[in-house]
């Protein structure tokens, strides 16, 4: 009997111990929120973070950035929120504090957000973008529709376990330069891993749905990413690519054999990368294709 006892004890304890550890905060370094935003160069983030891709649905024209369509994983249907200025239906309640922790630390109004809102991408941006992005989507016209819900089913719509999922996968952090590099690579390296987040489409995930870091770029055979092709130097040297010729793909989504890139990556290039600065687009292929 004692023994019995002291069994469940144990079991209770380690119980305890592991709730403590999966459901405490997960945040990355203070943000410095005096800061001024400036809408230019928050607009050209808008298109640089892939935000007018996924938060707005062209075949529906709902309106700009007024919710997307609903992205399908194997843990339902997410449905991109309305983010414009409207204080119902979108974002304008929010204040910079709450948008910078949603951004940073994947921590909404509502509580966790699902990583399928590539936080873990964006938590790299600089303060300074955060409150230029924040200063631009508050400037952008209301709409005072909602977007339709996310189609989530249990457990998974239980949000208080992402609090587990980050605890596990997700470790907030800023930008750190590449020492010994030039300024365009880690330029290139930074848009790569953080606010163009190519790295979260092109790469693997595990079954629970978070990017496998070791095999980053490697390409993504399906699930929650969807399917992606590798961005490796030497496939991207395979498929016939050099600088140049990554760049301009980038601007009209013809390869170099001459197919064009259409579906995700199609919207991804006309609402974002083709509206880039050159130096940018340069940036991010020097980087991919770096030895």
């Amino acid at each position: 009997m004692r023994r019995w006892v002291w069994g469940v004890a144990m079991l209770a304890v380690l119980g305890v111990g592991a709730a403590v550890y999966l459901l405490k905060p997960v945040a990355g370094p203070a943000r410095d929120l005096t800061l001024v935003g400036d809408v230019e160069r928050g607009n050209y983030l808008i298109r640089l973070g892939g935000c007018v891709a996924c938060h707005t649905n062209t075949e529906a024209d709902t309106g700009f950035l007024a919710g997307g369509q609903g992205l399908q994983t194997q843990f339902g249907s997410f449905v991109p929120p309305n983010i414009t200025s409207d204080p119902a239906a979108g974002i304008g309640s929010w204040t910079l504090a709450q948008f910078s922790d949603a951004m940073s630390n994947g921590m909404g109004p509502q509580g966790h957000l699902y990583p399928v809102f590539p936080y873990e991408n964006y938590t790299l941006m600089s303060d300074q973008e955060i409150a230029d992005l924040y200063a631009a989507l508050m400037a952008t016209e209301p709409v005072s529709t909602s977007a339709p819900p996310s189609d989530i089913p249990f457990p998974f719509n239980i949000r208080l376990a992402m609090a587990g999922w980050k605890n596990l996968f997700f470790a907030p952090h800023r930008f750190e330069p590449e020492a010994g590099k030039s300024d365009s690579y880690n330029r290139g390296k930074y848009l790569t891993y953080g606010p163009a987040h190519c790295v979260a489409c092109h790469s693997p995930r595990n079954g629970l749905g978070a990017l496998d870091w070791d095999q980053a770029l490697t390409g993504s055979p399906g699930g929650t990413g969807g399917k992606a092709p590798p961005l490796t130097r030497a496939s991207l040297i395979e498929a016939g690519y050099d600088v140049d010729s990554l760049a301009q793909t980038l601007v009209d989504g013809f390869t170099p054999g001459f197919d064009l890139l259409g579906a995700a990556m199609g919207e991804v290039i006309a609402d974002g990368t083709s509206q880039w600065t050159d130096a940018d687009r340069r940036a991010v292929a020097e980087y991919l294709l770096a030895e």
